[in-house]
C-alpha cells in the first residue's frame, strides 16, 4: 500500500562529532530556560520532558530533517487525491495533514492549498502515548519503519500535552496575532534579532519575516518549539503570550526585502 516505504527508513549512522555537536544551549530569560535545537544531533540530547516536547513539536513540523532520515520522494498514500496543490514529501509532514493550529478541517486547513478533509489531532491531546503511537503506526499513517521509539515517545508527547490552543493567541477572523507590539518589540530586538536581523531580512534563504505573517499558526508554532535542523531558540517554556508579542511587532517589519 505504500509504495517506496522501506527506502525511507530512518538512517542508523550518527557521526561521532554528536559528542561535541549534541550539546544543549540554555538560554536564561527571565531566569527561565529555553533550549536550542541544532539540527538532529543536539536534539537528540535534549532529557526534559519540556525538551522532549519541543523536539516532538519539530517531529510534527518536519520529522525526517529533525531525524536525519531521507526525505519522501513519494506522495504519501493516504493524501487524498483532491488535493493536487501537493505532492511528495511535503505530503509526508504531520502539520500539512493536521494543520499548524493541530485542528485539520476544522482549522486554518480548513480552505487553500492544503484543504484535505483530514480531521486534526486536537482529539488526542491527553490520551495515553501508547494510544498515539499505535495510530502513527498503523497502515494509513505508516510511519512504523520510519522513525525510532525515541521519535515515537517525543512526538506522542508533543501530541499528548504540548498542543497550543491558538485561537487565544491569534484573531482567527482577521488572522492577526492577540499580542502587544511595544512588548514584542523588546522581546524581538533581545531574542530574534540576532539571526533575523532588525528588520526581519537577514536570513539570505527565508523570506522576509513581516511577508510571511499571512500564516501566524506557523509562526507560532515555529516560535514555541523551534525550527527543524536549525539553530533556533524554542520558545516553549515562555508564556505563548510572549510569542504573540513577538508575533504581534512583527506585523510591523518589512513584509519584502
Amino acid at each position: 500500500m505504500f509504495g517506496g516505504v522501506a527506502k525511507l527508513k530512518r538512517k542508523e549512522y550518527r557521526p561521532h562529532l554528536l559528542l561535541l555537536s549534541a550539546v544543549v544551549a540554555i538560554f536564561a530569560f527571565g531566569g527561565i530556560p529555553v533550549a536550542y535545537g541544532d539540527g538532529a544531533s543536539a536534539d537528540e540530547a535534549v532529557s526534559t520532558e519540556a525538551g522532549r516536547i519541543m523536539r516532538g513539536g519539530k517531529l510534527y513540523d518536519k520529522w525526517y530533517a529533525v531525524t536525519g532520515a531521507e526525505k519522501p520522494t513519494e506522495t504519501h498514500a493516504a493524501w487524498p487525491d483532491s488535493n493536487t496543490n501537493k505532492k511528495g514529501a511535503t505530503t509526508w509532514r504531520c502539520k500539512s495533514c493536521h494543520g499548524w493550529d493541530n485542528l485539520g478541517a476544522d482549522g486554518a486547513y480548513a480552505s487553500g492549498s492544503y484543504q484535505t478533509g483530514i480531521t486534526g489531532v486536537r482529539a488526542f491531546a491527553g490520551a495515553e502515548p501508547a494510544a498515539i503511537i499505535a495510530v502513527m503506526k498503523d497502515e494509513t499513517h505508516g510511519f512504523a519503519d520510519l522513525m525510532d521509539d525515541r521519535d515515537f515517545e517525543d512526538l506522542a508527547l508533543f501530541i499528548n500535552k504540548g498542543q497550543v490552543d491558538m485561537d487565544r493567541y491569534i484573531d482567527r477572523a482577521s488572522n492577526t496575532p492577540l499580542g502587544d507590539e511595544a512588548q514584542g518589540q523588546a522581546y524581538y530586538e533581545t531574542v530574534c534579532a540576532g539571526c533575523h536581523g532588525a528588520q526581519g531580512t537577514k536570513i539570505k534563504d527565508m523570506d522576509a519575516l513581516g511577508g510571511l505573517m499571512g500564516n501566524p499558526w506557523e509562526i507560532l508554532h515555529k516560535v514555541t518549539f523551534g525550527q527543524p535542523a536549525e539553530d533556533m531558540p524554542a520558545l516553549y517554556m515562555f508564556d505563548r503570550q510572549v510569542a504573540a508579542d513577538i508575533m504581534a511587532y512583527a506585523t510591523t517589519l518589512p513584509k519584502e526585502k
